[in-house]
């Protein structure tokens, strides 16, 4: 590893490794041993400190820490990472705050408030903490970096370390993998110092990622679109979605057929019941596979006569059963009609399903978006929360699991035991295993030491429903305490049965008769086992009738259907992060992240259709070019081969410098390559004029639309734009803006009538100087879209103007977007001053309101918003407490009473009439929230809707 250089203050602190340390002084109980207070004090020189400080990420993590230790102890929250890397290039630097040719030295900058990279300005800067943070250690006798136990953690810590220059022998790194009682003293009696090779090889992945990035994503903004990014791993994220569409549009359905027959021990069904041969062909959709491969086929689901059974003929004339037309199925079917049918073998056994391991960080969001439908973003951020610690009423702050970024599935002796006394007294001996069941880690498992589970298994579910959580913690909590539970719970049990079927018929003209083979399998749940917790998504059991060798059996039914091969499935989410992980692309940890900046609508390379994942022309585009120009890069064993290394680096197997020289030499060349021979896509004129300005037109690519267009460039210009874009071919021309009669109500210009998304609307024509806006109302009158008011913002002084949201009628700043107050208005229109509630905002002390939420469920808000954002549920104490000053309930919207046919795709069951956002209408399961199960209405139902909530004439 390189020496670092010093660097200024202002300009951030590079990575300095004066004091290395290292995991084996961990190991060393003497050096870690903490002499008592006054002696340290006596020999600093500092007279006696009265406190120890302990420095964490999150201010919901210090909260729950600070229940645990007592007054001699101080908690404060770094609120995320404190430095980073420069955005910008500086002089003679090839990649932004990277030297590459010394060493590949870092050098980090403290963001302040100006410098935010989100855009907007936080509550309080890194500098502004760090400050505090600084002055609060120059006060404690010892100070505690307990940040997050994975390598991301390690390098905070670090960094907090190194920019505070804190005291070594004051300073001590302790990890905890929950936030209990125990596990916090513990890890506070049992100190160890900052491991340096795992801030390397967090330091390392942050720099390679960096580099490469910056000057792809700076090189397609040059090349192709504005706002484009690309990056080490999401591109090779990307590039499996494209090549997965890629496959879907290539593929080319085929042709098969299958025959069944519904058949049942002779004399045991009614003679009425039987039905002739027939055919069955394919639906309309199922030819419509190419375009639509998730519409699949699915058999009509039906109750079968009692005693019956279906079975599928698997050989024909002792030869495999392969049919690819209709004429050869029906020749078949029909010498099949007229067979007999005997059962010649039954085999029946006993078949175990283990139970699943508990959740690593991968499975968890796997399991989130299939069972819950979460996104792997919102089961992080929910998973977040419940390991930090969450609001459980008269209990206080309470961390309900461990830490969420693992992949590991090893569970420790003590939570083993107390899950299987749980087992035990919950659910009986039976449900118990002899032994522990124990579960093998992948093997990257590196990130924590345990699988996610709950810290304390007397938290049930239902008690922390009593408690007050709810939403979406509760529901991800649930699946995380019934996926633990169920891991070390017995096997379930199946009665598995296997029948065969031979059916003889006499072919005409033939002296020996033509046999076909049916197959069928019957599987009945015998013992539950671990099924007793998590329950499957849905039913698997098909029973069948009690069967004996050589009976005979009568065919109540022949059917020959016919269908469609289907292409590969499009990823979903947990599909997605099923082969980023069986690949080795990123870790577990970053799955959420990749997910959303190639899905995110600032980029459109992916579009999420009944969570399904569609490559847009945007994301084809951007994976054909990388792959042409970059093919390491996009190569997916290349990528896994540097995750490797890159782990490599924190068990010293794999040298820091070795690493990036390996990587860097070949891409700098194909970067420099790339800057040469990939084509320019956009700015290029077309040798045509503008028929509204005469500026030479210019070809353009469109992130948005996903293709190219031809535009004027003057949608530039200011004083005096032009947004002209040429028809493509088969378009029709843009509407034109047509000038009214109708006088802006503020500056007495006329309005002009545009044509957006939604419909037509009125603009001023005064634009941009003047940006009223006007909407037409039912009657197509026009009506303000913002009302003006005499209420001025107390925050910039500018006028408030009352605006129509979600929530209903609102009072908004018209310095919009660098003023961002709201303020609740009254049935008048007049703002609500907020009431003091004598509840305090956890995070920066302003005063707490009562604000609504989407579906008029009222919440604690900070009134610092949107400088801070801290929420608070209101608990049932609350709710008792505050009742003066809660809103009144909404209306329920009255549901017409209309019959629905359909039934739930999920489970089966009836669906019911629900209203949904809009003012529109849905179909829901009636076994909700047990099962989630929704549909579309269908323009039938929706015409009913339609006239029962017409008004009467």
């Amino acid at each position: 590893m390189p020496a670092r250089k010093k660097q200024a203050p202002e300009a951030g602190t590079p990575l300095a490794t004066g004091r290395k340390k290292t995991a084996s002084a961990k190991a060393k109980k003497d050096e870690t041993a903490l002499p008592a207070k006054k002696s340290r004090a006596a020999a600093t020189g500092d007279g006696a400190r009265k406190h120890d400080l302990v420095i964490v990420e999150s201010p919901t993590k210090a909260k729950t820490i600070n229940k645990y230790l007592g007054p001699n102890f101080k908690v404060l929250a770094t609120v995320g990472h404190v430095r980073d890397l420069p955005r910008r290039r500086r002089k003679g630097e090839v990649i932004a705050g990277i030297n590459i040719e010394d060493g590949w030295i870092p050098t980090y900058v403290v963001e302040d408030r100006k410098e935010n990279a989100r855009g907007g300005k936080q509550r309080r800067s890194p500098k502004e903490i760090l400050a505090e943070l600084k002055r609060e250690a120059a006060k404690a006798d010892r100070i505690f970096l307990a940040t997050d136990p994975d390598r991301e953690g390690e390098a905070i810590a670090w960094h907090i370390e190194d920019e505070l220059k804190l005291d070594d022998e004051r300073t001590f790194r302790v990890t905890f993998l929950e936030i209990s009682r125990s596990a916090v003293l513990k890890a506070l009696a049992n100190p160890g110092k900052i491991d340096m090779d795992r801030v390397h090889a967090q330091e390392a992945r942050r720099i390679l990622d960096r580099v490469v990035g910056y000057p792809l994503s700076n090189l397609l903004n040059r090349k192709v679109a504005r706002q484009l990014s690309a990056g080490r791993v999401q591109s090779v994220a990307l590039r499996l979605v494209v090549d997965r569409e890629r496959e879907i549009e290539a593929f080319k359905s085929e042709e098969y057929w299958k025959i069944t027959a519904l058949l049942a021990p002779q004399g045991t069904v009614a003679q009425t019941e039987f039905k002739p041969f027939n055919i069955v062909p394919a639906k309309p959709r199922g030819a419509a596979l190419k375009t639509d491969p998730e519409e699949k086929e699915k058999a009509p689901e039906r109750k079968l006569p009692e005693g019956s059974f279906l079975a599928e003929l698997a050989e024909w004339a002792g030869k495999k059963f392969e049919s690819a037309t209709q004429e050869n199925t029906a020749t078949i079917a029909a010498t099949l009609d007229q067979a007999a049918y005997q059962v010649t073998k039954v085999e029946q056994k006993d078949k175990e399903e283990k139970a699943p391991p508990p959740f690593t960080t991968s499975t968890l969001q796997q399991q989130g978006s299939l069972r819950l439908h979460f996104t792997s973003d919102r089961t992080m951020r929910a998973a977040q929360k419940l390991y930090e610690g969450v609001d459980l009423g008269s209990e206080g702050s309470v961390a309900l699991i461990t830490y969420m970024r693992t992949d590991s599935t090893r569970v420790s002796d003590e939570a083993l035991t107390a899950v299987r006394s749980h087992i035990d007294a919950t659910y009986g001996a039976t449900y118990l295993p002899p032994k522990p069941n124990y579960f093998k880690s992948g093997k990257s498992a590196q990130e924590a030491h345990e699988a996610i589970r709950p810290i304390d298994l007397t938290y049930t579910p239902d008690r922390v429903a009593r408690l007050g959580l709810h939403g979406d913690q509760l529901r991800l909590y649930t699946l995380i305490y019934q996926r633990f539970v169920a891991s070390q719970m017995a096997p379930a049990i199946f009665a598995v049965t296997n029948i065969e079927v031979t059916a003889t018929a006499v072919v005409t003209g033939s002296p020996d008769p033509v046999t076909g083979l049916f197959k069928t399998q019957g599987k009945v749940l015998k013992f539950d086992g671990y099924r007793k917790v998590l329950a499957p998504g849905k039913s698997e059991d098909a029973t069948l009738p009690a069967i004996r060798e050589q009976q005979a059996l009568d065919r109540l039914e022949l059917t020959a259907s016919q269908h469609f091969t289907q292409p590969p499935p499009r990823f979903n989410e947990a599909s997605l992060i099923k082969a980023l992980e069986k690949e080795g692309i990123g870790r577990p940890s970053t799955y959420s992240s990749i997910i959303y900046k190639i899905t995110s609508d600032e980029r459109r390379y992916i579009e999420v259709k009944d969570r399904r994942f569609f490559a847009t022309e945007t994301g084809k585009r951007v994976t054909d070019l990388l792959v042409e120009h970059f093919p390491n890069i996009m190569d997916v064993k290349f990528t896994s081969h540097f995750e490797e290394e890159l782990d490599q680096i924190e068990t010293r197997e794999m040298q820091y410098n070795k690493v990036l020289d390996e990587f860097w030499g070949p891409f700098s060349e194909a970067l420099r390559l790339a800057e040469e021979k990939m084509p320019v896509t956009h700015g290029i004129e077309t040798g045509e004029k503008c028929p509204q300005c005469g500026r030479n037109l210019v070809r353009n690519y469109s992130k948005k639309l996903g293709r190219e267009f031809v535009g004027c460039p003057g949608y530039r210009d200011k004083e005096n734009p032009c947004r002209y874009i040429k028809p493509g071919e088969g378009e029709e021309a843009r509407p034109q803006p047509e000038e009214t009669d109708i006088k802006c109500p503020v500056c007495g210009k006329p309005m002009l009538k545009r044509m957006g998304k939604l419909g037509p609307f009125l603009g001023c024509s005064g634009w941009p100087d003047c940006k009223t806006l006007m909407n037409f109302d039912a009657e197509g009158k026009p009506v303000l879209a913002a009302k003006p008011t005499e209420h001025t913002c107390e925050k910039c002084g500018k006028p408030m103007v009352i605006r129509e949201g979600k929530r209903g009628p609102f009072l908004a700043c018209t310095g919009f977007p660098k003023c961002k107050n709201t303020m609740d208005v009254d049935k008048d229109g007049n703002p609500i001053k907020p009431v003091d509630l004598g509840i305090k905002c956890e995070k920066c002390g302003k005063p707490m309101g009562i604000k609504k939420g989407f579906g008029g469920r009222p919440f604690l808000g900070c009134t610092g918003y949107p400088a801070c954002r801290s929420t608070m549920k209101i608990t049932e104490e609350l709710q008792e407490k505050l009742k003066d000053h809660m809103p009144a309930a909404a209306p329920k919207k009255a549901m017409p009473a209309i019959q629905v046919s359909e039934t739930c795709p999920e489970c089966g069951a009836a669906m019911k009439l629900r209203p949904g956002k809009g003012g529109n209408y849905f179909l829901g399961c009636s076994k909700y929230p047990k099962c989630r199960g929704t549909r579309e209405a269908t323009p039938e139902l929706l015409e009913q809707v339609a006239a029962a909530t017409a008004p009467a004439s």
